[in-house]
């Protein structure tokens, strides 16, 4: 359980980018979900809740294997506590801005993914859509939405 918990419900046994398979899954959720941020945040407590402590340390998993996706799914809702109202542009941005911190990994990101247990598996991605939904909120006053 704790396995199938860590591998996002089964989305990290995509056969190809499992990571950016469950950030897309997280954003369809999102998509249901953001009529009101309150869903879309416990969403993204109860994924690092569910990752942190459940799946990483109850699986027993070592590292950060490419099959262990709750932390994407949990970044990602993030990443989406900046979106200003639905709508698929908000969201591919959401995405992309998260995905792109994810993997490039500037300065936080970095740090946090170097470290050991939980936090080295989960923080980079909370740091990562911490930062995306940043960008978003900085558009959003910019543009005034």
């Amino acid at each position: 359980m704790n396995r199938w918990i860590a591998e996002g419900f089964g989305l990290g046994r995509a056969p190809v980018a499992p990571g950016t398979v469950a950030s897309a899954a997280a954003v369809l959720l999102g998509a249901l979900l953001l009529r009101l941020p309150a869903p879309v945040l416990w969403g993204a407590i109860l994924a690092t809740a569910l990752g942190g402590v459940a799946a990483i340390r109850g699986a027993g998993i070592e590292g950060d294997p490419g099959s262990v996706v709750i932390d994407e799914l949990a970044g990602q809702l993030v990443a989406l506590l900046g979106v200003p109202r639905p709508g698929w542009g908000w969201l591919l941005a959401a995405f992309v801005l998260f995905r792109v911190f994810d993997i490039a990994k500037p300065g936080p990101v970095g740090w946090a993914d170097r470290r050991d247990g939980a936090w080295g598996v989960m923080g980079d991605d909370l740091i990562a859509g911490a930062l995306a939904a940043a960008v978003l909120g900085l558009v959003r006053v910019m543009v005034q939405v």
